[in-house]
C-alpha cells in the first residue's frame, strides 16, 4: 500500500481550494463554514474517482503505483469541480459535488449552533463531515438508499475523524427516529417534496433541495405546509432514488426554436412544468414574461397539494407537481 499523500501538498491543495471559494463570497459572515472547508480533508472522501476519457471513464486513485497519476488524483480531489465516484454500466450513480456549490448550499441552509440537520443523499460523506465540523456529530444525520454508499461514507467519515449518524434507508421517508430537524438538505434531485420531511421538521425549519434544474428553499410552517422560492443558481444532481421522478419533456419538444432550447432558463421552465404544461405553452409563457429568472419561481406544499408558481402562489401562473 502506498503511503499517505505528503501532508504539505495536501495542506497547500486544501488552502488553494478555500482561496478559490473565497472569491465567490459565499461564506461572508459565516467563518464557521469557511473553517469547515479549511479543516475537512476532501481527499479522504474520494480515495478514487472517475474522469471522462474517450467516451468512457478513467479511474484515478490515491494508491496508484504511478507517482504522476497519484499527484493527478490529489489535484483533482481538491479541484473546485464535481467528481464521479460511482459508475455502473456507464451510468453515473453517485458523485461528490463541486465544492463551491456545496459551500453555497450550506451557506443558504443557514445552519446555526444547536440545529439538527438531515442530509438526503450521503454521497462520499464529505458534506456530512462539513456539517459535523460546523455543528457537531450528534446534530447531523445523513441517509442514503444504497448500503454500499452508506458503508463507504461511514468509513470515509471515520478516517477523517467524524461520526455523524449514517443511515441506510429511503431518503424520501426521511429519518423519523432522529427527528425533529431544523434543517433538511438534499443532494439529489426531487420530483416533488416528500411530505414525510415536513412532518419531521420543527416549525420554521428550512428545506434546501434540487428540483427541476434549480435549488428550492422552503420554510416549513407545520407538517402540512411549506413554501419558498428558487435560488438563482442552476443545479444538476442525480435523481432521488425511492422518490417520485418528473416526466421529462424530451419527447414533446419538436418544433421549439433551437435558441430557446439552448437557453438554460427555458430548460428550467420546461423541467419545472413537465407533465403540467405543454412545451409550446411554456415557450409562450417564457416569451410573454420576458424570460423570467429562477428567483421569480416558487413552490407551495399545502396538505395533499403541491404546486409550482411564477411570482405569486395564488396568481395566474401555477402548475401542479
Amino acid at each position: 500500500m502506498e503511503p499517505e499523500p505528503d501532508a504539505a501538498l495536501v495542506a497547500a491543495a486544501r488552502a488553494a481550494l478555500v482561496r478559490e471559494i473565497d472569491v465567490t463570497g459565499v461564506w461572508q459572515g459565516d467563518p464557521g463554514l469557511r473553517a469547515a472547508f479549511e479543516s475537512v480533508p476532501r481527499h479522504l472522501f474520494v480515495p478514487y474517482y472517475y474522469v471522462n476519457a474517450g467516451g468512457g471513464y478513467e479511474r484515478l486513485w490515491g494508491e496508484d503505483p504511478d507517482e504522476a497519476r497519484r499527484a493527478r488524483w490529489l489535484r483533482g480531489a481538491y479541484a473546485d469541480a464535481p467528481l464521479a465516484t460511482r459508475v455502473r454500466d456507464g451510468d453515473l450513480l453517485s458523485s461528490s459535488s463541486q465544492p463551491s456549490l456545496m459551500a453555497m448550499m450550506l451557506a443558504e441552509l443557514d445552519v446555526r449552533p444547536g440545529d439538527r440537520v438531515l442530509e438526503i443523499g450521503a454521497g462520499t460523506g464529505y458534506n456530512a463531515a462539513l456539517l459535523a465540523h460546523r455543528i457537531g456529530d450528534d446534530h447531523v444525520t445523513t441517509v442514503d438508499l444504497d448500503p454500499e454508499i452508506t458503508e463507504s461514507a461511514r468509513r470515509h467519515l471515520a478516517a477523517a475523524g467524524y461520526r455523524p449518524a449514517v443511515v441506510t434507508g429511503d431518503g424520501a421517508a426521511g429519518c423519523a427516529e432522529r427527528a425533529p430537524y431544523d434543517r433538511i438538505i438534499a443532494t439529489c434531485t426531487l420530483g416533488s417534496v416528500p411530505r414525510a420531511w415536513l412532518a419531521q421538521c420543527r416549525p420554521g425549519a428550512r428545506i434546501l433541495a434540487p428540483l427541476a434544474t434549480g435549488l428550492i428553499t422552503l420554510t416549513v410552517r407545520d407538517a402540512e405546509y411549506a413554501e419558498g422560492r428558487f435560488l438563482h443558481t442552476p443545479a444538476y444532481f442525480v435523481p432521488l432514488r425511492g422518490g417520485s421522478r418528473r416526466a421529462p419533456h424530451e419527447q414533446h419538444i419538436g418544433g421549439l426554436p433551437r435558441r430557446a432550447l439552448q437557453n438554460e432558463l427555458f430548460r428550467f421552465l420546461l423541467e419545472l412544468t413537465a407533465g403540467s404544461l405543454d412545451p409550446h405553452e411554456a415557450l409562450a409563457l417564457w416569451q410573454r414574461e420576458e424570460r423570467p429568472v429562477r428567483e421569480r419561481f416558487g413552490i407551495t406544499v399545502s396538505g395533499p397539494y403541491e404546486w409550482a408558481w411564477l411570482d405569486d402562489p395564488e396568481g395566474p401562473y401555477v402548475w401542479p407537481l
